[in-house]
């Protein structure tokens, strides 16, 4: 949860929106997180074994042969990496055209942009109840009037409140996690995609579709993106390649209206100007090398196995007194524990009695509380580690 209220620095007069920002709760953690002998249930990253590291370097070496000096300047948008981002989400049900697509760092700047596109503060933006920090930084952040939509954990967010709350508020921006939700691990159902898109268009209210980690699906059906049923050109998509090839890479991709693209460009410069020409034509280059297929076919696969070991360790150490989300992709499981179990205040023993970490719920609950929830990660560290993270999680919580 981020708080409302403004930080006070002595000795210096900070504007509201950087009183308002605080540290990224997950980042502090995860300091603990890395410490020796600690077993990290805590981060939201693949395993760095499993990144494509050749091919990486095989790519900058094509384009560094090729581009020399060129790929080393300030250049314009690639455009043959947006028209693969389009032939991409042509694939996945979504219909446009190279020139709706924008380029950027990632999700988080993608949000970013549009949180100072759409909101003023005091302004009105509805967002998930458990949300990524991220989320909350772009509208709490940023001094919006923030409501609050809740999640069920099998089908997620609730759309007849999310209605109500449109036609009450006129809210001026929406977010939504529709794949593999962080932090719950739930994917939104293909019924309530239609709606959320549908009630876009019908209250005039753009929804965000925030969509990092769809790419890392293991098991079940693929899922139109709400974007693919948009036809009032209220669904704004982003993509990633953080979580499909690696995170260090930073580099996004926004799907909007033409006619905004003016207003959204000057946004983005005043922030970095472009995205990084090398990286932008090396992840080309391993694209059209056909580097992604057989990339995810391994990391899924990998995941799968990693989620299963999380999966039945929960059932052996915790199936009396708790329940816990089923993902079929992604990175997460949500654990929910009984109430009187604070898994927020028991974290630092956790970490430095048991040897284990993870993020407590609280730290996604944009009204606070849920202390006794937590997401856990299985991408990140082998199956025997989870294992054994488990085991130590359940000491630590005093039901081992």
């Amino acid at each position: 949860m981020l708080s409302s209220a403004p930080t006070i620095i002595p000795g210096y007069r900070l504007s509201d929106e950087a009183g308002r920002l605080q540290r990224s709760v997950m980042r502090e953690l995860l300091k603990r997180a890395s410490e020796p002998g600690v077993i990290s249930l805590a981060g939201g990253l693949p395993d760095s074994a499993l990144l494509p590291v050749e091919a990486y370097r095989a790519a900058l070496d094509t384009v560094l042969s090729e581009e020399r000096g060129v790929a080393l300047q300030y250049r314009p948008p690639f455009a043959p990496l947006k028209t693969w981002i389009a032939d991409y989400m042509r694939e996945r049900g979504v219909v446009c055209d190279a020139s709706e697509i924008f380029i950027t760092n990632g999700n988080q700047q993608s949000l970013t942009i549009l949180s100072r596109l759409f909101l003023n503060p005091g302004d009105p933006a509805v967002i998930e109840a458990f949300t990524f920090t991220g989320v909350q930084q772009v509208t709490v952040g940023r001094g919006a009037q923030v409501y609050t939509v809740p999640v069920d954990l099998e089908t997620g967010a609730d759309t007849a409140e999310l209605e109500r709350l449109f036609a009450l508020y006129r809210p001026r921006m929406t977010v939504i996690i529709p794949d593999f939700h962080n932090p719950l691990g739930v994917s939104l159902s293909a019924e309530k995609r239609q709606t959320i898109a549908a009630l876009a268009g019908n209250y005039g209210v753009p929804v965000v579709e925030d969509d990092p980690y769809s790419a890392l699906r293991f098991t079940g059906a693929s899922r139109l993106p709400i974007k693919a049923y948009d036809t009032s050109g209220q669904v704004f998509y982003l993509g990633s390649f953080s979580k499909m090839l690696a995170p260090g890479l930073r580099l996004g991709w926004m799907i909007a209206p033409a006619e905004l693209m003016p207003r959204i460009t000057t946004l983005r410069e005043s922030m970095d100007l472009e995205s990084s020409a090398l990286t932008q034509r090396a992840v080309y280059a391993m694209l059209a090398d056909g580097v992604l297929p057989g990339h995810l076919a391994r990391l899924n696969a990998e995941n799968a196995r990693r989620c299963a070991a999380l999966l039945a360790a929960l059932t052996a150490h915790f199936s009396d007194c708790a329940h816990w989300t089923q993902p079929e992709g992604g990175l997460f499981v949500w654990l929910t524990l009984p109430p009187h179990i604070n898994a927020t205040g028991l974290l630092t023993a956790a970490i430095e009695q048991h040897g284990v970490a993870y993020i407590p719920g609280s730290a996604f609950a944009v009204g606070g509380g849920a202390h006794n929830t937590i997401r856990l990660n299985f991408s990140a560290v082998p199956p025997e580690q989870l294992i054994e993270g488990v085991a130590r999680l359940a000491q630590a919580l005093g039901v081992g």
